[in-house]
């Protein structure tokens, strides 16, 4: 089962590879906005690497809205039309996450887009990002469960035709890397907006500046090292 090198490396995209946090804080205001109030600093750090139903429970309980499904219907178009809207505008790269895509695809490691992020939002992500970076990819409307639950970091594993526990996922967030750290990943977790807890299995870095294929493979077996230990 578990080697010294990955069998595959999984990438989160929102924080990760794309500073696009910054959008969805905007798209989130403006729709908190359209509902009548205002998203509160907690709410919005709790939504952080959330898929879009768990976001819109946070951001309807923050507000003291009832759940109620047609609005929240509303709102879940508001929140994909502001964000796509921003999306087609342009993203910014994380720090060193385009080169370290490029390390990552010529040592030849097969690569997958994991999301929380709908299809049709990835979509626009990918024009910029570039599709050539990922095997595969899987978004938060393609699983049953999204992160924190395993369930897009198995279906990854699956499309890869690995086992997700020789694979390192990149991850900025406790969302995120709850998810992959339950599925049973290696995780390297590399922050972005909100600090992200030591745990089994987890390694960090600064930032994705610099890293090599060794780095890689250091960075997976120190993170295999610790779930070990």
């Amino acid at each position: 089962m578990t080697t010294t090198t990955p069998a595959a490396v999984l990438w989160d995209m929102d924080g990760t590879l794309v500073d696009s946090e910054k959008v969805w804080t905007v798209s989130l205001a403006d729709t908190a906005r359209a509902l009548g109030g205002e998203l509160s600093a907690a709410a919005r750090e709790a939504i952080i690497g959330s898929n879009l139903p768990r976001t819109l429970g946070i951001m309807f309980d923050d507000l003291g809205l009832p759940r109620d499904a047609d609005r929240m219907a509303d709102a879940e178009r508001l929140i994909l039309r502001r964000t796509g809207e921003l999306f087609r505008e342009g993203l910014e790269w994380r720090p060193g996450a385009q080169a370290a895509l490029r390390t990552v695809r010529e040592a030849g490691w097969p690569t997958a887009l994991v999301t929380n992020t709908v299809r049709e939002l990835t979509e626009l992500a990918l024009d910029g990002i570039g599709r050539e970076h990922f095997t595969v990819s899987v978004c938060g409307d393609e699983v049953p469960r999204g992160k924190p639950d395993p369930d897009p970091y198995l279906r990854a594993a699956e499309l890869l035709g690995v086992d997700v526990r020789d694979c390192l996922a990149v991850e900025d967030s406790p969302t995120g890397a709850l998810a992959a750290e339950r599925a049973g990943a290696a995780v390297l977790v590399v922050p972005c907006e909100v600090p992200v807890p030591a745990g089994p299995g987890r390694v960090e870095r600064d930032s994705l500046v610099g890293l090599t294929a060794a780095g890689v493979r250091d960075d997976y077996t120190r993170a295999r090292g610790r779930d070990a230990a």
